[in-house]
């Protein structure tokens, strides 16, 4: 299991990770729009389909070593302080195991479901009022 990091930005993502992978000597290795998503993977996505405009960063990925930092404009930006923790597993079960566990007595934002980019994909906010996303990747 891993424990990312995800930043929620309001327009400066891009920006934002460029200026980190300077300074921490990283590499942003992943950046998608929100325009390259297919609609259907953006319906429930927090209150509405997507922000208004869509070239903002629906996901941005910068590794340094094995460190991972990831960030989207958008929905995350909006959940009281604009950090949530992601978790990765490996394995659908995993994911719905630990999304269940995570969700009782807080709020689902976004059921766990299968993307375009993961088996298992889902947000929450847990009893106490933290954010956390469970992804279960697919092979890329």
């Amino acid at each position: 299991m891993k424990l990312i990091p995800f930043l929620g930005f309001s327009g400066q993502t891009h920006e934002a990770m460029a200026f980190y992978a300077q300074v921490l000597g990283g590499k942003v290795t992943s950046e998608t729009k929100y325009s390259d998503m297919p609609p259907s993977d953006m319906e429930g996505c927090g209150d509405n389909a997507g922000p208004a405009d869509p070239n903002l960063i629906a996901h941005s990925q910068l590794e340094v070593g094995s460190a991972i930092l990831m960030a989207a404009d958008g929905p995350s930006s909006s959940n009281g302080g604009g950090t949530t923790i992601n978790i990765e597993v490996e394995t659908e079960q995993e994911a719905e195991r630990v999304f269940e566990a995570l969700a009782e007595g807080g709020t689902v934002t976004f059921p766990i479901v299968e993307t375009f980019w993961a088996r298992r994909w889902g947000m929450l906010v847990d009893r106490y009022g933290k954010p956390w996303m469970v992804n279960c990747m697919k092979a890329y």
